[in-house]
């Protein structure tokens, strides 16, 4: 059977737990991730109450009833959030740009293509399903700097990256989706930089967090 993207913004969502889960274990259980299988559980009972939350929308890659992949998504409150990595984000980029470029935006949380099913150019298809909806094509996302190969993707996806922590560091870094209006700013001497690396936050947050290409795991710092 041939695989096809289903988009799901309710508790819908949730009949597909088990392959959720399975992908979830198998993309981030490889560095830089390295997480414990516990961790997939974990995101399991996060993603419940991520359907509450304002614009939530998910992408999942099915075979019938097996999930390959899956993307999640939801749109940044005008009040900038202040857990996860958000704080060194508004640091980095300043209040005026946050404001002006990420609240209201579609903020990608998370990104990920089970290991058996890469090689397939999932992950893109994911993320075009995800924000093909996006307001004025205001979206972005955060990753670690750790993950080479997920910031290489975004990069040949045509994402942006707007913020640029210390080399070799563990902080995580800002994209904007190709089509975000403030993109051109990101280029030459409009790249904005951080003035001190932007640390992983607690558990679970790229604005989101990683992929291989197809995604492995795309994840949020």
């Amino acid at each position: 059977m041939a695989s096809s993207i289903r988009i799901v913004g309710d508790e819908r969502l949730l009949s597909y737990a088990a392959g959720i889960r399975a992908v979830y274990a198998s993309a981030f259980a490889a560095p830089p991730w390295d997480e414990a299988e516990s961790m997939a559980d974990a995101y399991l009972e996060r993603l419940g109450d991520d359907l509450a939350r304002p614009g939530f929308v998910a992408a999942l890659v099915l075979d019938g009833d097996t999930v390959h992949g899956f993307c999640t998504a939801w749109t940044t409150p005008a009040d900038f959030p202040k857990d996860r990595c958000h704080p060194q984000v508004l640091a980095a980029l300043g209040p005026q740009r946050t404001r002006d470029w990420l609240c209201g935006a579609q903020e990608i949380d998370q990104l990920a293509v089970h290991a058996r099913a890469r090689g397939r150019r999932l992950g893109p298809a994911l993320l075009d399903a995800v924000t093909a909806e996006a307001a004025d094509g205001r979206s972005w996302l955060l990753t670690s700097i750790r993950a080479e190969t997920a910031m290489d993707f975004y990069q040949r996806l045509g994402w942006h990256q707007a913020t640029y922590p210390a080399p070799r560091g563990t902080g995580a870094a800002v994209f904007l989706g190709p089509c975000h209006p403030a993109a051109p700013a990101t280029a030459g001497w409009g790249v904005v930089r951080a003035d001190r690396p932007v640390e992983d936050g607690p558990a679970r947050a790229t604005a989101s967090r990683r992929p291989q290409h197809p995604v492995g795991g795309e994840r949020r710092s």
